[in-house]
């Protein structure tokens, strides 16, 4: 067999034994694309010293949420919720495939996407999509490191609820930290301080789920909150950049315009949602699965 035809997958400690017994949907299936091709797949656990090794190692490598180490590399991961997927060339979202494709917004089967949508918005969170108002509140799900701009984003978290605070003076403004981050010490007294300075601002920590139930809009950098709110029909404002941008509106601090659109905004979030899932990811569950990974592969640069 080539060298060539050789591929490694590192994942974690608790993702490698479920694919290595097989029981993993979507890894069963593209190993088994894979090995249909040709490759001869392995496990190997990830990590500093994997992402070294990595590109030395002949054949190509796989890797979980991870950004690629070299040009024979790509990443998966999943597209918000199982059992969607991503496959590409770098793990930075808002340059992935989906992202630099235009919404052909016309092309939705609309009985197909309506349904598709009520299903999803049913499974992921029960009764509370349709339950749903529009409450006089401003939902903003904080991601980390509220103090710093990253590349992706178009001013620090901090700043983006100062500019909600002053955009939307008449709504109560909700900041949830996540609940799987850690805030510094710093960080959690500049919220503190907002709130002092901003009556109609309270910090608060989860809830995704009760919030989405209730806001008039989503104001975020680039949380997957905003990607859930599409199954509650509620609009969202992004400060920086991501793979489901199409049906969002966009705002900086140069330009706050998009808070007095956000109420009358209401693109086509079942059409958007049907077409991000089954046209532009793999659905491990469906009979397109393995035809849908052959196709990302060979956009990738895998020669199959």
């Amino acid at each position: 067999m080539s060298e060539t035809r050789r591929i490694t997958f590192y994942l974690d400690d608790d993702l490698r034994p479920s694919v290595a017994a097989g029981e993993h949907n979507f890894f069963a299936r593209l190993q088994g694309v894979l090995e249909d091709a040709g490759y001869a797949v392995s496990l190997r656990p990830s990590g500093a010293a994997a992402r070294l090794e990595a590109p030395l190692r002949a054949g190509w490598a796989l890797f979980h949420m991870e950004a690629p180490t070299h040009a024979r590399a790509l990443t998966v991961r999943r597209a918000y919720h199982y059992p969607f997927w991503a496959i590409e060339t770098t793990d930075r979202r808002w340059d992935w495939h989906v992202s630099r494709t235009p919404f052909p917004s016309g092309e939705v089967p609309r009985r197909e996407a309506d349904g598709f949508h009520r299903r999803w918005a049913r499974r992921l969170f029960g009764d509370a999509p349709e339950a749903a108002c529009r409450d006089a509140m401003v939902y903003i799900p904080l991601q980390g490191r509220l103090a710093e701009r990253r590349s992706f984003q178009s001013c620090t978290p901090l700043q983006m609820i100062e500019a909600t605070l002053s955009a939307d003076p008449q709504r109560a403004v909700e900041a949830r930290l996540h609940p799987k981050e850690i805030y510094t010490p710093q960080e959690l007294a500049a919220l503190d301080a907002l709130a002092a300075q901003h009556p109609h601002l309270t910090v608060g920590i989860g809830g995704k789920e009760e919030a989405l139930a209730r806001c008039a809009y989503v104001v975020t950098m680039n949380s997957s909150v905003a990607f859930d709110a599409m199954f509650f029909r509620k609009p969202a404002i992004l400060f920086g950049q991501i793979d489901f941008h199409h049906v969002m509106l966009a705002a900086t601090l140069g330009d706050l315009s998009a808070f007095e659109r956000v109420m009358d905004h209401a693109p086509d979030f079942a059409g958007y949602l049907w077409w991000y899932w089954q046209r532009m990811s793999v659905n491990a569950g469906h009979e397109t699965a393995e035809a849908r990974i052959r196709a990302a592969l060979t956009r990738c640069g895998l020669p199959l």
